[in-house]
């Protein structure tokens, strides 16, 4: 086990502060994708004066907001425990990993924080890409967004492309497990992963300002990041900005350096809001880079790698009139161009991504209306969407010739407080949706066909508190998902698994019935989340292997063993998914200035297709517990995680040994001096471990697993600053 740790936020804030080289320049053979400029007028809004705000409450299904969401409560002398138990009032299963495992875990997306939690893992298709998997189900079923408003990325076409959200830029990450949030359209069939932020503020910092400066370095990949947040205002004007850059080079594994594994990121957002005493309307501008190696035999001979590229603009806002029936008007408004060349040897582009999406939604919350079964709350919405993507290869046949997406639908959200311990919750959505593309025929002949699909999704939901302050949540929802432009029209080969694979025009809706069961307790020393859920799926839609091969044409495709790609069919079948999440915390006792305790999780998912087989890629039965301690000033744990080994797997894909993962983790935190402004400044540093068994992982979950160890034994250096 190598361990290079000299000096830890430090070396990351001035990395960030020194250094002004961007990713392109600082890699000679890459090539920089051309800057986008946008121009917007601003909005003229007269502030008005500002009071304390009042918490609206929001729709039933959505993710925790960030005023709904809080650490467990705990007393003055004792820190939260980072990643425990959170409370939340919502329908379905939530997680919550805050800013500061952000910063602790250091990795360079904001999956790698989450792939310990509970029926939560990613794809590891490589350091600078990795996708989040939510109960065995990922790309086009899983939704990324930013505030509300979808990533606009091509990161659900294929493995190998990242998510544009650095952790850096996240205050928190929330996962809403299951088909609940119906106000986000067909890609949340199976969850959502929402990073929030505050690029667009809110609020006005009380004193003025609020800031946070933030970095570390980790020894297996000789990591390096830094970055900053900064809100500040007055008088009804709000504005934020926000930086970050990071690298790391190949890191290491138990069995040697595992090649083209670096990356090199950076970005940076600017935004402002006129706040007022009944609402706010804000607008920001983002810009992320980054340039990644792609691990794997073939990839490191041909010197794979990955430069991309995208800006942003979001716009937000909320209305507060609380009249004529009306309690809350709220908009959420995207913009988005994004590109990405695939460069192969010494920068010959491979293949190009580009997509181009806008996006908006606009929900109405009426006021609460008393009837005689309760007091009755809820929203109506729309959401229209708009979006160019292509993927065109300069080898072959592309994989995705041009195409266009729209969408258009309405949903209403429905909750009823029947009694003071019962909550009843209805939700509905219908959507249209437009794919036009060419794709290819069963013949395998050139067509051009815009198919339209119209999903209808449900939902019911019971709440109900229990004894001993237990909530037990009860619920089922009917999901359809209007199938991509990938699944429909692909027709090329695609580098990342190996396969060339070939669109279905003829894919009709996938739909997904789900039951869950959970419990929940936050406060008091026992502390606990468990859920269980079947999900059975009407038309699963699958990548189908023929037995047939190919080269980087259609025309080339063959029953001949050694062509370089094996040929794929997009398919439907029916299958069923059923799993159980368990996470526990007890605080056994006093001991020096705080509290120690136990923890323990399990996880698993089964995923078979009813007509015989197992789901591809799922992830393995997980067991963990540790210890911790935390008070006012200091927090420690440890964990070991085990992966049971993986050997329910589907056609042509092989088993995956089991692993044990040991994590720790201590830091230190101190409040200094408040100054005369009202400016408090807390700092907390901190040392993490991971994988200190320096244990070999495979991921049963990746494309990658049988050809690519994940990272060995590591010790990450971190540190925060913050002002208040």
């Amino acid at each position: 086990m190598s361990v290079r740790v000299s000096v830890g936020v430090a070396a990351g804030a001035a990395y960030f502060l020194l250094s002004h080289q961007v990713v392109a320049q600082s890699a000679p053979d890459t090539v920089e994708l051309p800057e986008i400029v946008v121009t917007t007028p601003s909005p003229v809004v007269k502030p008005a004066k500002k009071k304390p705000k009042a918490q609206a409450p929001g729709p039933a299904g959505q993710p925790a907001a960030a005023a709904s969401v809080s650490q467990q409560p705990s007393t003055p002398d004792l820190q939260p425990l980072p990643g425990g138990i959170v409370a939340h009032d919502a329908f379905v299963s939530v997680t919550v990993t805050t800013e500061r495992e952000l910063v602790s875990n250091g990795g360079p997306t904001i999956t790698d924080t989450l792939m310990t939690k509970p029926g939560i893992t990613g794809s590891t298709f490589a350091p600078g890409a990795n996708r989040p998997i939510i109960r065995g189900l990922d790309s086009y079923r899983i939704r990324t967004q930013e505030n509300g408003i979808g990533t606009h990325d091509v990161a659900a076409i294929s493995e190998d492309h990242a998510i544009p959200i650095d952790p850096f830029s996240a205050r928190q990450v929330e996962v809403v497990r299951g088909p609940g949030t119906l106000r986000y359209g067909s890609q949340a069939i199976g969850g959502i992963v929402n990073a929030t932020n505050d690029r667009i503020p809110d609020f006005v910092p009380p004193s003025g300002i609020k800031a946070e400066l933030m970095g570390g370095i980790s020894s297996v990949d000789d990591g390096r990041d830094g970055g900053f947040q900064v809100t500040t205002g007055s008088g009804g004007v709000a504005l934020h900005a926000d930086a970050f850059k990071r690298r790391s080079d190949d890191y290491d594994t138990p069995h040697g350096v595992q090649p083209n594994t670096y990356v090199e990121s950076e970005g940076g957002a600017l935004g402002g809001s006129l706040v007022g005493s009944d609402g706010f309307i804000g607008l920001s501008y983002s810009r992320f880079a980054s340039l990644y190696g792609i691990p794997g035999e073939e990839a490191v001979e041909e010197n794979s790698r990955i430069d991309m590229a995208q800006t942003k603009l979001l716009s937000k806002g909320e209305w507060r009139p609380q009249a004529n029936g009306v309690d809350a008007v709220r908009y959420w408004f995207g913009w988005s161009d994004y590109a990405h060349n695939e460069l192969v040897d010494e920068g010959e582009i491979g293949s190009r991504f580009t997509n181009r999406e806008i996006e908006g939604r606009v929900e109405l919350q009426h006021v609460p209306v008393m009837t005689q079964f309760g007091e009755l709350t809820g929203a109506i919405g729309v959401q229209a969407g708009h979006r160019r993507m292509s993927g065109l290869s300069f080898e072959g046949d592309s994989l995705l010739d041009p195409s266009r997406t729209r969408s258009v639908a309405g949903f209403v959200f429905e909750e009823l407080q029947a009694t003071r311990n019962l909550r009843l919750q209805a939700a509905a959505r219908y959507e249209s949706t437009e794919v036009e593309g060419d794709g290819l025929d069963d013949a395998l002949a050139p067509i051009t066909a815009s198919p339209t699909f119209k999903p209808v999704s449900g939902s019911l939901g019971l709440l109900y508190v229990l004894p001993f302050d237990v909530t037990a949540r009860l619920n089922a929802q009917h999901v359809e998902r209007a199938p991509e432009a990938a699944e429909l029209f692909s027709k090329g080969a695609h580098e990342a698994t190996g396969t060339f694979e070939i669109g279905n025009p003829n894919l009709s809706k996938e739909k997904a019935d789900t039951f869950e069961l959970g419990f929940q307790r936050s406060t008091g020393a026992l502390r606990f989340d468990a859920s269980a859920y079947y999900t059975h799926f009407d038309g699963f839609i699958y990548r189908q292997l023929t037995g047939d091969r190919c080269e980087d044409t259609v025309a080339s495709c063959a029953n001949d063993d050694t062509l370089e790609f094996a040929q794929v069919l997009f398919e439907q079948r029916d299958a069923t998914f059923y799993g159980v999440e368990l996470q526990g915390e007890l605080d056994v006792g006093r001991v020096w200035k705080g509290v120690w305790g136990v923890e323990a999780q399990y996880d698993f998912v089964h995923a078979t297709f009813d007509d015989g087989g197992y789901v591809p890629r799922m992830p393995p039965h997980r067991l963990g517990g540790g210890l911790y301690y935390r008070d006012a000033e200091w927090v420690a744990r440890t964990n070991l995680l085990h992966a049971f080994a993986q050997d329910q797997v589907a056609e042509n894909e092989t088993d995956t040994g089991s692993y044990t993962l040991l994590n720790a983790e201590v830091s230190y935190t101190f409040t200094g001096e408040t100054g005369l402004d009202g400016i408090t400044p807390v700092t907390t540093i901190g040392v993490r471990g991971d994988n200190l068994l320096d244990d070999d992982v495979r991921n049963s979950a990746s494309f990658k697993k049988d050809e690519v160890l994940l990272p060995g034994a590591s010790v990450r250096l971190f540190g925060t600053v913050k002002l208040n």
